[in-house]
């Protein structure tokens, strides 16, 4: 069972953690002032459907640490480590180029070879998409 007293501590920990008030932090997870006023009262006790609301809206809150205390706040996110990125290198512009069939940009597993009228060849295409994916095509 939810200790009352104790969430009401928490909840006021995550207001001031954003800098927000209680009104702007029920306009944030769409509830009403009073319901924001309630629970820090100790009027009334938080519903899950309010929790969930709260853990929507604020990503960095733990829902163990939220309802009992255990965990941390602000979420200690677990990182991988990630390969070095290397500096981008200047790009050069390829004058000419040889113009690459539709079809073979719809087959990503044949490769692509192009030579232009002053002998240099194509060695990669990457293709960047809208969502932030990419498509990597190379001789």
């Amino acid at each position: 069972m939810i200790n009352t007293e104790e969430f009401t501590i928490r909840l006021e920990k995550v207001i001031n953690f954003y800098g927000e008030s209680a009104s702007s932090f029920a306009e944030k997870i769409g509830v009403q002032r009073s319901s924001i006023s309630h629970i820090l009262s100790g009027r009334n006790k938080p519903s899950l459907e309010f929790v969930l609301k709260i853990l929507s809206a604020y990503p960095e809150v733990e829902l163990y640490w939220l309802l009992n205390g255990k965990g941390s706040f602000p979420a200690k996110k677990e990182t991988t480590p990630s390969p070095p990125v290397e500096a981008p290198t200047k790009i050069k512009q390829v004058e000419d180029p040889a113009p690459i069939s539709r079809a073979a940009v719809n087959r990503p597993e044949e490769k692509i070879f192009s030579e232009n009228a002053n002998g240099k060849t194509i060695e990669r295409i990457v293709v960047f998409y809208s969502d932030g994916t990419f498509k990597n095509y190379h001789n």
